[in-house]
């Protein structure tokens, strides 16, 4: 069995899409863990509903100790998924879990990346650009925001009329059909 921990900061579309996939089939791969930095965040409601147990980081804790390094440790977990969590992830934890921790970015990389892209700051700026295509972007986290080693890209056209919420609906759809396939297939 391959165990993964979810961080998410808000809805957790994603990490509910995730939990659905690894328990619609027998797969080998489990949702052990949901971490949130936002304690008002619906994805806690989605692990609770889901019965997984979730942690709520505050920002000291998790920039300066190593107590989240310590806890996914103790529930063996094998990946960590960024699902929509906003904080740059620390370097203790990605020392502690070197290849092992992944990232959706909405936008096809190195495009469109970096500090404050995150959400409708992309697609605006996809839209502003006059871009004819946009997507997303897999990949390995590293010290650097959305500099990691690409795993995988899937694309969307963009049409001259597409506002920066028909977008969002684009990358939301490509979201859903790519990311928890990429997950399985990292894992086997």
């Amino acid at each position: 069995m391959k165990n993964i921990a979810i961080f998410a900061s808000g809805d957790g579309s994603n990490a509910q899409n995730i939990i659905d996939f690894f328990k619609s089939s027998y797969s080998g791969v489990e949702v052990r863990l949901i971490i949130s930095n936002n304690p008002m965040a619906n994805v806690l409601n989605r692990a609770k509903k889901a019965g997984i147990p979730s942690l709520i980081v505050d920002r000291n804790t998790f920039y300066n100790s190593s107590q989240t390094a310590e806890r996914l440790m103790a529930e063996n977990i094998d990946l960590i998924v960024l699902a929509g969590f906003l904080w740059k992830v620390p370097e203790n934890l990605i020392k502690s879990f070197p290849d092992k921790i992944i990232n959706i970015h909405p936008a096809l990389l190195p495009k469109f990346g970096g500090k404050g892209m995150f959400g409708m700051n992309v697609h605006k700026a996809v839209v502003e650009a006059k871009e004819k295509q946009s997507g997303i972007s897999i990949h390995f986290v590293n010290e650097d925001y959305d500099e990691g080693r690409l795993i995988s890209q899937h694309t969307c056209e963009i049409a001259e009329s597409d506002t920066p919420e028909i977008v969002a609906g684009k990358i939301h759809q490509l979201e859903m059909d790519y990311f928890p396939k990429a997950i399985f297939d990292l894992l086997n």
